[in-house]
């Protein structure tokens, strides 16, 4: 038995995972999907990336977890990759899916240039936060209507602050156990700083057909991946 603690990315809380929850249940691990501060239902809740960073580590601290699978999506792999580093040896691997990673003093916005100053100025035009996504922002990722209409329905605006604010790492992330699930329809190759790491002996690739929210799309799939993943 693992336990699993899942981060949907950015504007999506702990419902994203309702699809993929079952399926590692059935297997008889743990499974905890995490809200962040200032999201779903926890909106209102003021948060910077390193409130982030504390959600998940809190979530394995006050349960007590061991044998401890993170996952992160898209925007979470940045909080999640900081987590892994700081639960020591709970941690049994860290899987970035189809994410972004921190790297040490580097921020969301910044490890983003083509999109840097268009999320800035969605943040300065709402109040602090990056508007939701909408329909046409998933266009071509593989997702039925209905699967496009939960994720925009259930999306809602996502804290400023957690994406300018630099990440902080005190050690080597290509030093963590990690799988990398690449969504093809996404980009058919990883960015050049996670090519880097799977060059090391300690991360792995793993590629998905499907687009960029595969717990909607191919929420089976993903669970085979994530259950294959802890298995290692």
């Amino acid at each position: 038995m693992v336990n699993f603690v899942l981060v949907a990315g950015a504007w999506l809380g702990a419902w994203a995972w309702d699809d993929v929850a079952p399926e590692l249940r059935a297997g008889g691990h743990g499974v905890l999907p995490v809200t962040l501060s200032g999201l779903a239902e926890r909106s209102g809740v003021p948060a910077g990336l390193q409130t982030h960073v504390r959600d998940v580590v809190d979530v394995v601290e006050r349960h007590d977890l061991r044998d401890v699978v993170l996952v992160g999506h898209s925007y979470a792999g940045i909080p999640v990759g900081q987590a892994a580093e700081r639960i020591g040896d709970r941690l049994r691997r860290v899987v970035f899916v189809d994410s972004n990673i921190p790297a040490d003093g580097e921020s969301f916005v910044s490890a983003w240039p083509d999109g840097r100053a268009a999320v800035e100025a969605s943040i300065a035009a709402n109040g602090g936060f990056w508007a939701p996504l909408t329909g046409a922002d998933c266009a071509g990722q593989g997702l039925v209507d209905a699967q496009t209409g939960r994720i925009v329905a259930g999306a809602t605006p996502h804290p400023g602050a957690t994406l300018t604010e630099p990440a902080v790492l005190e050690g080597a992330l290509g030093d963590l156990p990690a799988t990398y699930v690449k969504c093809l329809l996404d980009g058919e190759e990883p960015s050049p700083d996670v090519a880097e790491l799977l060059r090391g002996e300690h991360w792995r690739l793993v590629e998905l057909d499907t687009g960029h929210w595969p717990m909607f799309s191919r929420p089976r799939e993903l669970a085979r991946v994530l259950l294959d993943a802890a298995a290692v």
